[in-house]
This record gives structure tokens, sequence and C-alpha cells, in this order.
């Protein structure tokens, strides 16, 4: 190991290490080796314990899977407070050899983190449908109906039949059993990635919508009242995205 220079130390470390690797290096004086390895053992504790917290987010499905229900569908949405746009929902079947333990509420992770677990997801995943209520749909029978309306859509439209749901909040009218958790993307690994599905989903046609419709910033704030949206509504007026029933929209556009 001592032949090996301070940089190819830290790549090393990037990837898989024996234990008989560790143990000479921990043997090898050289004060940058030596921080390399407490910076290596720090980013595997981190994985560990990201792990740890992912067990638990699986918990719930686990304990279904052994009763012998083996279709379990995470629902979320996203999208219910902008000023425009559609909302969102996700309806995600996992298999119960999923271990992508990065998985997690969407609003956790970031942009580069959600892509990349998106694929990961439609790759791994059982099911995996989407449910959309437009900003039309939104203003006739208000957000929420609309919410329910698109969580409807997206676990009718999965290839596969679930036999238990596991909701975000709020209860789907279905004749399914449901689980309904408080912040449920946090506490659900098919929830979770139900959200990451949903938000990704919603973002790429925001940014769509954004070149349709320049001068409000839709790929900056997915359609949230930013100062930027606000003053393109006072310069461009609204668009065929708008919620008219949303303020202060309907205050200030609606005639």
């Amino acid at each position: 190991m001592t032949k090996l220079s301070i940089a190819q130390v830290k790549e090393l470390l990037k990837t898989k290490v024996t234990a008989e690797v560790l143990a000479n290096l921990a043997r090898d004086e050289r004060k940058g080796v030596q921080n390399a390895l407490v910076a290596y053992q720090k980013r595997q504790a981190k994985v560990t314990q990201a792990k740890l917290a992912f067990a638990e987010r699986l918990r719930l499905e686990q304990n279904l899977w052994t009763q012998g229900i083996e279709y379990v569908a995470g629902v979320d949405e996203v999208g219910r407070g902008p000023l425009a746009g559609p909302v969102v929902t996700a309806a995600v079947i996992l298999p119960h050899d999923f271990d992508l333990y990065e998985v997690n509420d969407s609003k956790q992770l970031s942009v580069a983190k959600r892509e990349e677990l998106y694929g990961k997801i439609l790759e791994q995943a059982l099911a995996v449908n989407i449910g959309v209520a437009s900003n039309r749909v939104i203003d006739q029978v208000n957000i929420y109906e609309a919410t329910k309306i698109a969580m409807k859509e997206a676990v009718l439209g999965l290839k596969l039949k679930p036999q238990h749901l596991l909701v975000d909040a709020m209860p789907i009218e279905l004749d399914l059993p449901q689980t309904k958790l408080i912040k449920g993307d946090a506490k659900s690994a098919s929830i979770s990635a139900a959200s990451i599905v949903a938000k990704v989903t919603r973002d790429h046609l925001m940014t769509f919508y954004d070149r349709v419709y320049p001068g409000y910033g839709f790929s900056q704030n997915d359609g949230y009242g930013t100062k930027q949206h606000l003053a393109g509504l006072v310069e461009h007026g609204t668009t065929p995205i708008h919620r008219m029933t949303f303020e202060p929209i309907k205050s200030k556009y609606v005639k």
C-alpha cells in the first residue's frame, strides 16, 4: 500500500475495499492516508445509518408481505399548493427484494439524486402509474377532491392490482384495504418511491411549461407563488395552466 500515492489511496477508498486493505492502510503513517481513511470511515458510517433508516421505512411493507399480501402500493402526491400546473400523483408497487436504501421522502433529496433514483425505481418496481388532475379539474372540484381523483387514477392504472394501499394522510375512494400515514413519505419506502416518481414527473412537466409559457419561471418555482412568478403575472397575465380559484389569482385576475 505504501507504493500507492495519497491520490491513489483516495480513489481506492471510493470503491469496495476488504478488511485486509483497511488494516494495511491503518498502518500507513502518512497523514494524507490517515485523513483519507477517516473520511472513508465517516462515509461508511453514514451509509450504515441510511440503510438502517431505510429498513425502518420498509417495515410496513415487510409486515404486510409476511401476511401473504404480495402487492402493496404506496401512493403519494405533489403539487397541491402551486398557483399553476396540475396536481400529480404516483402509485408504486415495490418488489420484496427492493434495496435502494437512498429512497426517501423526495423533499429530503437533491434534484440530481431524485433524478437518479427516479430511473432506478422505474427499472426495479413491479408496477408504477401516474395520475394527473389538471388546473381545470382543480378549479372545478377544489384541490382536495382533485387530488383524490388523481390518486384513484394512479392506483387504477397499475398493471398489477394492489392488495393493500399505503397512503400519505389522504384516503382513496377505492374498495381496497388502506393504511393511512401522517407524513407517510418519510415512513414508508413505497410512499417514498411514489413521492419521488410524482415529484420528478411534475418537475419535468413544469420545465416543459416554462418553455411554452416563458416569463413565470416555472422550471425554477414549479408553479408556486414566488416573487418571479408573481412578477410574471403582473407583466403577462394568466396562462391556460393557472389555477383561477387560487389566491391571489382569484382576486386580481378573475373578472
